[in-house]
């Protein structure tokens, strides 16, 4: 939607009333308010693993820039209470929801008391995972009880959600989906990074964000034509008082020899849920520190 404002009595200005679905028709870029584009003033935004590290500061950033927030984690996160300091702050509405992400029940609920409290849903950001990845299991010895709940929770969970609430979407013809795989779907694990510490990443981890990469890349082209975009952020070395020793060997694998801390990945996260990013999908941002550039 466009309004046409006089300036003054010999010019006009065409100002871009934050409209994803239909973004302005013109060559001229001074006629595009750029700052505008990354507004999110009164879209609705859920976001699931909401009370984790990554996910508060995807919680926070998209608040700070006018979303209504939909927190959505397991009951014993307290999604409610995070959502309620998050509307104190902000002003926004802001509410919390129990979610387990493996099970279509919950996900199909969530759905429905979103649409309940907001009547409509405009972003989807699946920042969950299954936290059984950071005790290193060899690969020889892998239970199937563990890799089963790996995939259940990371890709099943990420499956129901986009289907759930992307179907929602994609009827009603526009929203934007942000998926989060793993640096370990782009490139393998260094195991040298886990010399001298209790830390590792097991293959369940690296074969569940593998597959929410191709999803993500699938449900891309599947929803392109229904205004749904589709993309990806790959953070990596997420600081979260790690041991020293872990820290130090990440320095010497990283170019910019450091870890990243939580609130450097959620600006890239108000880019692909905002109109500044229209003409993107089926891309995944690498916020990795140059990890995957050698």
């Amino acid at each position: 939607m466009l309004r046409i404002l006089l300036a003054n009595p010999s010019s006009l200005f065409l100002e871009n009333t934050f409209d994803m679905d239909t973004p302005q028709r013109t060559t001229n870029a001074s006629e595009i308010d750029f700052r505008r584009k990354f507004e999110l003033k009164d879209k609705v935004v859920v976001i699931s693993g909401g009370c984790g590290l990554i996910g508060r500061a995807f919680c926070e950033a998209v608040a700070q820039f006018g979303a209504h927030v939909v927190v959505a984690d397991i009951a014993a996160a307290q999604p409610a209470i995070f959502a309620k300091e998050l509307q104190a702050k902000h002003g926004n509405k802001c509410i919390g929801i129990d979610l387990a992400v493996e099970d279509k029940v919950s996900v199909t609920k969530l759905r429905d008391e979103i649409i309940a409290s907001f009547g409509s849903i405009d972003g989807l950001v699946t920042a969950h995972q299954n936290k059984t990845h950071l005790i290193f299991e060899p690969f020889e010895s892998v239970s199937e009880a563990n890799w089963d709940k790996v995939v259940e929770v990371n890709l099943k969970g990420t499956f129901l959600l986009c289907q759930v609430l992307g179907s929602y979407m994609a009827e009603k013809g526009s929203g934007s989906i942000v998926n989060i795989p793993s640096t370990y779907s782009v490139v393998a694990p260094n195991q040298n990074l886990y010399k001298g510490t209790n830390m590792g990443c097991p293959a369940a981890y690296s074969a569940s964000k593998g597959g929410i990469d191709a999803l993500s890349q699938y449900l891309a082209s599947y929803w392109a034509a229904k205004g749904v975009r589709v993309n990806m952020i790959t953070p990596h070395g997420v600081w979260n008082k790690h041991e020293d020793q872990f820290e130090k060997n990440f320095a010497n694998f990283s170019p910019m020899q450091r870890m990243s801390y939580n609130h450097e990945v959620a600006p890239a996260l108000v880019y692909l849920l905002s109109d500044a990013s229209s003409y993107m999908t089926g891309n995944n941002m690498l916020v990795d520190g140059g990890w995957t550039a050698w």
